[in-house]
């Protein structure tokens, strides 16, 4: 089984923490629109002997798009693929543009999954990271949405510095904030919830602000106290903790984020998308004219890297580490050799040894307390020079 991406690279505004890639100019969406669709019919034959569980509109802002813009590209993988009798077919949007027509419209097409950024339930913080939205808008599209929609998810970001306050007790009321915001969440009945700390990226106005000391930086401690939280209250409330940042109720896992950290194959469609075979990792052109031009022109902006089996490995130690799956010693062996499981052995003692790590079952997994720093603890369990 595998996975088409759409990535739709058009918001109405810039939010302050993102780096992704999108534009906030309309311009051009109906030429990205037939682009896309171009960009599916040209790379059907990567697929011929795999079959679609999921398609999953990212960006950006898909739910920016008409209904009839998202039908006429579900109808073009449908053309040009194999797709299973159910597939998942996730929307992302934002509750700015989730009307209650809008929803309907959703609910009687193809699309059987929302995720909606609704990001914070507080005004100050929807501010603060520039949201298009309001609160009001946030609980209002999840009253209706969830009338029309088992499967839902919805993003929630922790560690969001509190620049009206100072010291231990903005820390103590961000605390409080957060197990709110939780549980405003948990009152709507959502079977998923992805949940984020906020990153400052480069070149990101939230980046700027920081450094002129408008907005304080974020602080690692709180955030790890959000993730605790976080943790902790869902587990109370029957969600299982499947990767670092996702959290879903039994059956409704997100098919097409599993099918990354499980290593399955996928096709990445449109600017900046990404996409994987099992061997070599394909990524789009990041910039919509550009892009546009080039599958009108039929070629794929697409550069490809081959990946070694150092980069294989270091993959799954990273994906696996995230996830309740965790590393399998039995495949390290047998897919990469004795050398990388001896080394692998090797690097996680003293994790284990901290109570960080576990094994179970020829299985290396992260600990509770591990969990939050499982990328960092990843890092030093990759390989670097054996190839």
């Amino acid at each position: 089984m595998s996975g088409i991406y759409i990535h739709i690279p058009f918001c109405k505004q810039a939010c302050h923490y993102c780096d992704f890639h999108f534009s906030t100019s309309l311009k051009k969406k109906d030429e990205m629109v037939l682009a896309l669709a171009k960009e599916i019919e040209m790379r059907k034959s990567e697929f011929q002997e795999e079959i679609v569980e999921t398609i999953y509109f990212g960006g950006g802002t898909p739910s920016i798009l008409e209904m009839s813009d998202l039908k006429f590209l579900i109808d073009a993988v449908y053309r040009n693929f194999k797709v299973v009798e159910n597939p998942e077919i996730t929307v992302e949007a934002n509750p700015d543009d989730l009307t209650e027509n809008r929803i309907i419209e959703l609910s009687k097409n193809k699309v059987n999954r929302l995720s909606i950024g609704i990001q914070s339930f507080f005004e100050d913080d929807l501010k603060m990271m520039n949201r298009a939205h309001n609160v009001e808008e946030a609980k209002k599209c999840l009253e209706i949405a969830t009338q029309y929609f088992d499967n839902i998810s919805i993003d929630l970001i922790y560690g969001i510095p509190d620049s009206s306050q100072n010291g231990e007790q903005a820390k103590q009321m961000s605390n409080e904030k957060w197990l709110q915001n939780i549980e405003t969440a948990l009152s709507f009945g959502v079977p998923h919830i992805s949940s984020y700390a906020l990153t400052v990226e480069a070149k990101t106005a939230l980046h700027s602000f920081i450094q002129k000391g408008i907005i304080p930086q974020p602080d690692d401690e709180v955030a790890q106290e959000h993730f605790h939280i976080l943790v902790d209250k869902l587990s109370e409330n029957g969600f299982i903790h499947y990767e670092l940042s996702n959290f879903g109720k039994e059956n409704y896992f997100s098919k097409n984020n599993s099918s990354y950290w499980l290593g399955k194959k996928y096709i990445g469609i449109g600017p900046s998308a990404h996409s994987y075979d099992g061997k070599n990792r394909g990524w789009n052109v990041s910039n919509n004219s550009l892009y546009i031009k080039s599958i009108q022109e039929n070629k794929l902006p697409i550069e490809i890297e081959t990946l070694t089996k150092t980069d294989r490995y270091n993959e799954y130690v990273m994906t696996g580490l995230r996830t309740i799956w965790g590393i399998s010693l039995e495949r390290i062996e047998q897919e990469f050799g004795k050398t990388y499981l001896d080394y692998l052995n090797q690097q996680a003692a003293k994790f284990i040894e901290d109570h960080l790590l576990f094994v179970d079952d020829n299985i290396l997994r992260a600990t509770k307390k591990g969990k939050f720093l499982s990328d960092g603890i990843a890092s030093d369990l990759f390989l670097l020079n054996l190839e």
